[in-house]
């Protein structure tokens, strides 16, 4: 079954699986310098990139607020989310309370923008994969001869160090998206305990 994709409106679509169209990628890396990857990119391809960021997107962070209606597919369009750079307006026509939150009717331009450039890395690699001697801080090897029973033997042991990991949002897309939520850390939910 061929891929279809749904550009979420600012309704909150049950059949939404994407932020950005394959046209509003197009536009968007027209100012990119490093689009080569998008601009050889079949539109299928780039359909395909722009669903799975948005799953990305939608997966590693948690937006400020809460979602408009319960049916939606993805996380935004959002209610009560704070958009610091929004000048303070009239949340209604009825009420005089001044708010700066995200309309609740649409997509913010930055998560869209999000999205696109994590298409990008995806079109590069696959950024939800561990490249081989990824989070690997040493292997040593030793080697012993046994003279008696002319046989050999060899250990290995590699250590394993999480610090170089690459993330799964790319620097750019975190960046463009930190004023609307945060990144979720993932842990094994414990802490270390000390005593004083």
């Amino acid at each position: 079954m061929a891929l279809t994709l749904v550009k979420e409106d600012g309704t909150g679509l049950a059949t939404a699986n994407s932020y950005a169209s394959v046209a509003d990628g197009d536009s968007y890396f027209e100012g990119h310098l490093y689009a080569s990857a998008w601009t050889a990119a079949t539109s299928v391809t780039k359909a395909a990139a722009l669903v799975m960021a948005t799953r990305l997107v939608d997966t590693q962070f948690q937006f400020h607020g809460f979602r408009t209606n319960e049916t939606q597919a993805l996380q935004w369009p959002r209610e009560r989310c704070a958009d610091p750079d929004r000048n303070l307006v009239t949340s209604s026509s009825l009420s005089p309370v001044l708010t700066n939150f995200v309309p609740s009717n649409l997509v913010p331009k930055p998560v869209a923008a999000a999205v696109c450039e994590m298409a990008r890395e995806l079109l590069l690699a696959d950024r939800t994969a561990a490249p081989p001697g990824e989070g690997v801080s040493s292997t040593q090897t030793s080697q012993a001869t046994h003279d008696a029973s002319g046989g050999s033997s060899s250990m290995t042991s590699i250590s394993y160090s999480k610090e170089d990991t690459r993330p799964i949002m790319s620097r750019v897309a975190q960046a463009m998206l930190a004023k609307y939520g945060a990144l979720i850390q993932g842990g094994s939910g414990s802490v270390r305990l000390v005593r004083v």
